[in-house]
Formats: structure tokens, C-alpha cells, sequence
């Protein structure tokens, strides 16, 4: 891992601006939390600088629009863009267009199948930074899961609900497992114990 540049402060500053009036899921954290964990994470495993950028800027087109893609290209350069693109699996405006619960699922499942068969040939930059997203995402739902207040109804935060949220993250612990990522065994652990605090160990994959 290279030292990082003023290029990792500003885009510090970037995530900052563009997430500003957003929320983690059922909480009053800033959204920045999740982006400056994810980017932590990515540098505990041994990502470089671009790397460690896009996991601060992996989710600004999906939560803050498209038009941001050109904009993080010319400021950080085409490798952060490349990734920040492939670890996208729908743009802000994608997602507005449906507003119907069952349409939404639908998108939902579409989004994720059509993620997952991409991850099967991504590079390894692009994989390192969405294990990194994910085991971050996962690690914030064992810790509901385990606190009484909440438990399963962490579930509801999802679109695609206890079911499909468990089959999503145990098919990318198996493919990141398979792609031999760093992060792997630790998201595997994590989807495992997942199962066992939802009730659903053993349970099959709904996605993949």
C-alpha cells in the first residue's frame, strides 16, 4: 500500500459533499461512516491509493447519480473510475423509476443477479473494494441482529427482505471465496453468523 496523497483527501472531501443529506438504513449515522469504513477496510487488505478512493466514491452514481461518473474520472482519474463503475449495480435515477413495492423486488433481484454474474469476471481491484463494501454492510447486520432493540426486523430495511438479503450475501461470500479475494474468509464468517442469528442456517442461495 502505497502513502497516501492529498488525491485520497479530497476525495474525502468528494464523498463528504455528495452524501451529506444521506443516513445508513435505520439510523442517524452520515453515510460517510460506511464510505470512510469501506475505504479502511480496503486499505487493511492491502489495497493501493485508487483503490482505497473508489471505496469512498463506490456508491455516488448508485445513491447520488450518474453524472457524477465524468466528474470523479476527471478529478481522480480513470482507474477510480473504472472501479467506482464496476461496483455499481444501478444509478440513482434507475432506481427512482420504480416506486411499486413488488416493482421494486423485481429491479431488486434483476440488480443483484446482473451484479453477481459481473463480479464473476471482474479484475481484482474492482473485487477487493466490493468485499470490502460488502463485509462492511454485513458486519452493520450482525450488529443489529445481535442487539435486541432490532434484531430481526433488520430485515425490513431491505428490499429484498430476510430472504433475499441472506441468499445475496451468502452468494457473494462464495464467489468472493472463489476469486480468492482477501477479505473473503472474514465476510464468510460474518454471512455465517448472519444465518445462524436470522434462524435461517443451512438456508440455501436465493441469488447467484
Amino acid at each position: 500500500m502505497a502513502a497516501l496523497t492529498d488525491r485520497f483527501a479530497r476525495a474525502v472531501d468528494y464523498a463528504r459533499i455528495a452524501h451529506a443529506a444521506q443516513f445508513r438504513k435505520g439510523s442517524n449515522i452520515p453515510y460517510i461512516y460506511h464510505l470512510l469504513g469501506v475505504s479502511s477496510l480496503v486499505i487493511e487488505f492491502g489495497g493501493n491509493e485508487d483503490q482505497a478512493i473508489a471505496g469512498l466514491l463506490h456508491d455516488t452514481l448508485e445513491d447520488c447519480g450518474a453524472a457524477h461518473e465524468a466528474i470523479i474520472r476527471a478529478q481522480f482519474g480513470e482507474a477510480v473510475a473504472t472501479i467506482v463503475r464496476d461496483c455499481t449495480d444501478g444509478t440513482a435515477e434507475g432506481k427512482a423509476k420504480h416506486t411499486d413495492p413488488e416493482a421494486k423486488r423485481r429491479d431488486w433481484i434483476e440488480r443483484k443477479r446482473a451484479y453477481l454474474a459481473h463480479l464473476r469476471t471482474a479484475d481484482e481491484h474492482t473485487l477487493l473494494v466490493s468485499a470490502c463494501d460488502k463485509l462492511h454492510n454485513a458486519r452493520a447486520i450482525v450488529q443489529d441482529l445481535e442487539d435486541t432493540a432490532v434484531g430481526t426486523a433488520v430485515f425490513d430495511r431491505f428490499t429484498g427482505g430476510r430472504d433475499g438479503t441472506l441468499g445475496y450475501y451468502q452468494s457473494l461470500a462464495e464467489l468472493f471465496t472463489a476469486r480468492g479475494v482477501k477479505a473473503a474468509p472474514v465476510l464468510d464468517a460474518l454471512v455465517g453468523r448472519m444465518h445462524v442469528l436470522a434462524g435461517a442456517a443451512g438456508a440455501g442461495k436465493v441469488l447467484g
